[in-house]
């Protein structure tokens, strides 16, 4: 019985030690650029076109104005319902979106359940700004 005991807490602390290297690798940019992608996303779950626009990134509020986000904000969303689950899927960090667009990107995938379409996809870019903040620059619905 002892040995047993003994086997199965070296199975567990094996186990820890497997583990521990993928919690303590994560990139450090991750948690900042998921709780901000969340927080953008709370906004546009409430229809809040004009918040949402104003806490976006520079170049989101620089490529469409309000009245034209709001607009397709809730041609996106409106049709589709109320979220009903999401789920981060990807993280990804890119220094460069194409030719002359450089920066610090975070490029996060959800799955994302509506009311009226449970197996949609959410994905969000985000730029860390001067300031050291992530904002949504691109948002897109499948």
């Amino acid at each position: 019985m002892t040995t047993r005991r003994h086997f199965v807490g070296a199975l567990a602390l094996a186990a820890a030690a497997l583990a521990a290297p993928a919690a303590f690798g994560q990139d450090p940019r991750a948690s900042a650029a998921v709780t901000a992608a969340r927080d953008w996303l709370l906004m546009t779950d409430h229809g809040d076109a004009a918040e949402s626009h104003k806490r976006a990134g520079a170049r989101f509020r620089t490529a469409m104005s309000v009245a034209d986000w709001q607009v397709a904000l809730a041609r996106e969303r409106t049709p589709r319902g109320a979220v009903v689950q999401r789920a981060l899927a990807q993280t990804a960090f890119q220094v460069s979106l194409g030719p002359g667009v450089d920066g610090d990107f975070a490029l996060l995938q959800f799955r994302t359940a509506f009311a009226k379409q449970s197996d949609a996809g959410e994905t969000l870019t985000l730029e860390r700004e001067a300031d050291g903040a992530w904002r949504v620059i691109g948002y897109f619905i499948k």
